[in-house]
């Protein structure tokens, strides 16, 4: 049997690893005939005439006998130095060149006023990651910018929506070296501060280091659960002990030793807005947190599709969880429009939470009212585009294309039909079928497609200007590395927020 690769992430899909059989070489076009033929009956349509451009691509043959792809140095830095490592160098640096000069006593304002440094740059981080900001950013650059200014402009706006985290992770780290510096400067004059200010900057600084260490990459994206616990729980527990070490420093009289009780003057700090700021943002996606009805249907053990009352727009991600504030895990949210009966999950099996799905259905479940924006969400700046999913992948791209009639899917799976059932299949089919998909079944074909080739075929022959794409960690590596040095404006999956 293949062995199925997976991690869960709404961006992120399943390759197939498969040991190919030998076969013969197939046009695309025979592949999109057989893989359509076999949707269409599951559907209960009778097949129609196919014209694909994509059918263009001659006598692919299995992964195993194409020669790997040489990609020059100079392509694989770019794809390393991604806008969100920009954005996060010029935060770092910005800050590392302030906190030096206020290190060597040269700029005076960040040794009298740090806490602005430090809760400003927590702050942005925060707003970064806030839903309602995030949405409201899409809103703004898919009204203003939609379709009309030059392509380059457009995908700089893509990748900017798309690489927030660097500005994140960068505010949070700057927050956090200014906060070290805060507490330094404290214990230097520590003659003159009371001993509790001392305290509740050292638990802040231990509170927001732990935070900070447990959004690594390499946490996040191996162990889910401990990055969860850890960036949330003792988020709140630095948020608290940020209030206090706020409210204390600025009770504290330097010149007397004596605490002022005057509530006024702390409010009158510009600390106390930027933490209170900063507690606005935090309880704001709570407030939306409902437990909602859901029907789950189990097409095979390696698939969960559930199903949501009201439509959606498309690149929007859903959260959810079996608890209203523990494990929630993201999917990207299926749906033919926001005026829909229903919007659906695709659930790739393969942690305890999703197990669970199939072995013990919930009928309820909780969730975000407030969604979070993919880059899909930015595909209404485009004429036309190419969208490429592999496995599971599909739950972030198939609303992309079922919304928006320019837009074309190619979806590399195993044994598509049997592993997503008739309520995807039909989606597809009365969408998409028979003009605007690719569907190539690797476990029918014994392996993958050159997919590059693929999607460069599709690409000229449909008239795209940018294709998005979804896959596991190697496959989205192949496909933007082959994308860029084809000269095709791509983007990936995030792997290094």
């Amino acid at each position: 049997m293949p062995r199925i690769e997976a991690v869960e992430d709404p961006e992120r899909g399943t390759l197939d690893t498969l040991t190919p059989l030998p076969v013969l070489p197939v046009s695309s076009k025979a592949v999109i005939q057989d893989a359509a033929g076999g949707l269409a009956a599951q559907s209960g349509v009778n097949e129609k005439p196919i014209e694909l451009a994509l059918a263009q691509a001659k006598k692919e043959s299995s992964s195993s006998n194409k020669p790997k792809r040489r990609i020059s140095r100079w392509v694989r830095f770019q794809l390393w130095f991604t806008t969100y490592r920009k954005f996060f160098t010029v935060v770092v640096v910005l800050n590392g060149v302030g906190l030096l000069l206020a290190i060597l006593n040269i700029w005076e304002y960040p040794r009298r006023y740090t806490g602005a440094f430090i809760l400003g740059n927590l702050i942005f981080a925060l707003l970064m990651r806030n839903e309602v900001f995030g949405r409201c950013l899409y809103w703004f650059f898919n009204t203003c910018f939609g379709k009309w200014p030059p392509l380059w402009f457009r995908l700089a706006c893509t990748s900017v929506l798309q690489h927030l985290g660097g500005i994140h992770s960068g505010c949070a780290t700057a927050g956090f070296a200014w906060l070290i510096f805060r507490v330094i400067l404290i214990f230097i004059d520590h003659k003159d501060n009371h001993d509790a200010v001392l305290i509740t900057g050292v638990i802040t600084n231990i509170a927001v280091a732990i935070s900070i260490a447990s959004a690594f990459p390499w946490v996040r994206n191996t162990h889910h659960n401990i990055f969860e616990r850890h960036h949330r729980f003792i988020g709140w527990v630095g948020l608290i002990s940020t209030w206090i070490f706020v409210v204390l420093g600025d009770s504290y009289d330097l010149d007397t030793h004596s605490w002022n009780p005057d509530g006024g003057h702390v409010i009158r700090q510009q600390d106390f807005w930027y933490v209170f700021g900063m507690t606005i943002l935090i309880l704001i996606p709570w407030f939306t947190v409902r437990e909602v009805k859901v029907d789950i249907e189990v097409p095979s053990p390696k698939v969960a599709i559930l199903r949501f009352e009201r439509g959606m727009q498309q690149g929007l991600i859903s959260r959810i969880s079996r608890s209203s504030i523990m494990e929630y895990h993201a999917f990207g949210i299926v749906s033919e429009g926001p005026h829909a009966k229903y919007h659906y999950l695709i659930c790739g099996v393969q942690g305890d939470f999703t197990r669970s799905l199939v072995n013990d259905p919930p009928t309820h479940l909780w969730t975000r009212q407030l969604k979070f924006a993919g880059v899909s969400h930015s595909s209404t700046m485009y004429k036309r585009g190419i969208r490429v999913c592999t496995g599971t992948g599909l739950g972030a791209a198939l609303s992309t294309c079922l919304q928006n009639p320019d837009w074309y899917l190619i979806w590399i799976g195993s044994d598509q039909e049997k592993t997503f059932g008739p309520t995807i299949a039909g989606l597809i089919y009365r969408h998409l079928w028979p003009d605007r998909v690719c569907l190539w079944d690797s476990k029918a074909r014994g392996g993958r497609p050159d997919v590059v080739k693929l999607i460069k075929d599709a690409y000229h022959s449909w008239g795209a200007e940018v294709v998005f794409i979804t896959s596991n960690w190697q496959g989205n590596k192949e496909l933007m590395e082959g994308c860029k040095a084809a000269g095709i404006p791509a983007f990936g999956t995030l792997w290094d927020f």
